[in-house]
């Protein structure tokens, strides 16, 4: 299932540059009556990469979060409520989503990430690019939520913060190119793309529903085998004839 984090975040990557390319075409620097230099490219693979780092940090959250579910033996659930919570996300609007923030104090937060990411873009070191990045992967976003979902049915800590890595590194391609050339992809595709986003999550709920069931499709749903203690027979022991 660790696949479908980055092909979640290579579809999901035109949402990204809706939401977050303004971000990517406003970094420190200038093209050079050549092209972009080394330097101008470094500082935008510094970007992504501190975007990709949250988004990891963020995974081995939510993997230590369902960790203790998963050694419970609730790995099912786990991924049926998963596959809820990102249906949740999908349809619910973003209205209420930003009234259930508030009380956990997101809100400031928020006002914190903006106002550093204010400083970081008037410096031009490799720190305040990778750090700008990594304080993007902070801003709220729906499509992030959605990955995170999924992470939380990973298989251990490892496994949801490979599975957030991979989703960072699918949206890498199209926003590098977008910070490189501004104009990769026509804005009337954008929006267009931006419309499926929807639909790809509910497609990726629906996998992680079925995948819970425990319905016997190899690879996508499989059984969970019986306690070791009844396949092994031991559960129930032979009888024993005593000699008198």
């Amino acid at each position: 299932m660790l696949w479908t984090g980055f092909i979640f975040g290579l579809l999901g990557s035109f949402h990204c540059v809706g939401m977050c390319g303004a971000i990517a075409l406003a970094l420190p620097g200038r093209l050079g009556a050549a092209g972009p230099d080394w330097r101008y490219l470094a500082g935008r693979v510094l970007y992504n990469l501190g975007r990709i780092t949250t988004y990891s940090v963020l995974g081995t959250a939510a993997g230590l979060a369902g960790q203790s579910l998963q050694i419970a033996g609730w790995q099912q659930a786990l991924s049926i409520t998963s596959g809820v919570l990102i249906l949740l996300l999908v349809v619910v609007p973003e209205r209420y989503k930003a009234q259930a923030a508030r009380p956990l104090g997101l809100d400031r937060l928020l006002n914190w990430v903006k106002q550093t990411l204010a400083q970081f873009f008037q410096q031009h070191s490799w720190r305040a690019f990778f750090l700008t990045g990594a304080l993007n992967g902070l801003l709220p976003c729906g499509l992030v939520y959605l990955a995170l979902a999924g992470a939380l049915a990973m298989p251990g800590v490892g496994g949801a913060a490979a599975y957030m890595a991979l989703f960072g590194l699918g949206t890498l391609p199209l926003m590098l190119g977008l910070s490189l050339t501004g104009r990769l992809v026509p804005l009337a595709w954008r929006r267009r793309l931006t419309l499926a986003v929807p639909y790809l999550a509910t497609a990726l709920a629906l996998l992680f529903i079925v995948r819970g069931l425990g319905l016997g499709i190899p690879y996508m749903s499989p059984r969970l085998s019986p306690p070791a203690a009844s396949q092994s027979g031991l559960a129930q022991p032979r009888s024993v004839h005593y000699c008198h």
